[in-house]
């Protein structure tokens, strides 16, 4: 696995430290900020593999930042927490959080957990050159796609779109998400060209583009592939 590079979002000092040099000592990069609000600032400069998540912050809690994180890109969160209550948990992964950990927590099965969560955002735990989600059929190989049977041209930034739907079915994935999968950066906030290639890949995909089954809006949150048939 290449370099892994976390943002670790905790303000105990001594324990971030042990923490991040224990993390550091294994290769991983870490960067360490203390208050949720400049995690959110940092992300997209930082661009980390996965985000360690303390729940207790100052400022803006962890379940604040976590939401606050989701709007913004799909990157893995592991929440980290004293509170080991199911009601915690369960709040967390609603939230948006990938993973949990609960103090004190095992240095080596935080490092699994991050490893483990990383692979599968890069698509390393089961590599498939073809995704198939009912009668959407996406050759990863090729760049082709088929519906019903049928292939269906698109063009590169449609294809973008459509994989990185796929990959994540059933998942809400943010308009800035799709924006940097399509231009590279997602820092032209108003910039509506997504939606514009949603549209286009709709006309192609959807029995009633107008009423779709397939490729749906979340409103305020992003978009979504589903995981049944169209």
């Amino acid at each position: 696995m290449t370099s892994i590079r976390v943002l670790y979002v905790e303000d105990d000092e001594r324990l971030a430290r042990l923490t991040l040099e224990y993390l550091e000592s294994h290769g991983l990069e870490v960067h360490l900020v203390a208050r949720g609000e400049q995690a959110i600032a940092d992300v997209h400069a930082i661009r980390p593999d996965v985000v360690l998540l303390d729940l207790m912050l100052p400022g803006m809690n962890g379940m604040e930042v976590c939401r606050a994180l989701r709007q913004r890109c799909d990157v893995p969160i592991i929440m980290v927490t004293a509170r080991g209550e199911s009601e915690d948990r369960v709040r967390g992964l609603e939230g948006g959080a990938d993973d949990y950990v609960t103090k004190p927590f095992q240095s080596r099965e935080l490092l699994a957990r991050i490893r483990a969560q990383v692979r599968r955002a890069r698509g390393e735990l089961e590599r498939k050159d073809k995704i198939v989600l009912g009668e959407l059929v996406v050759d990863l190989a090729t760049r082709e796609v088929a519906i019903r049977g049928e292939h269906v041209p698109l063009t590169t930034n449609e294809f973008a779109v459509v994989a990185e739907l796929a990959r994540r079915p059933g998942r809400v994935l943010a308009r800035d998400r799709l924006l940097e999968v399509v231009h590279g950066t997602a820092d032209e906030a108003f910039d509506r060209s997504i939606d514009v290639i949603v549209s286009r890949i709709r006309a192609k995909l959807e029995h009633d583009p107008k009423n779709p089954r397939l490729l749906k809006t979340i409103r305020g949150a992003g978009y979504v592939l589903t995981v049944g048939d169209p």
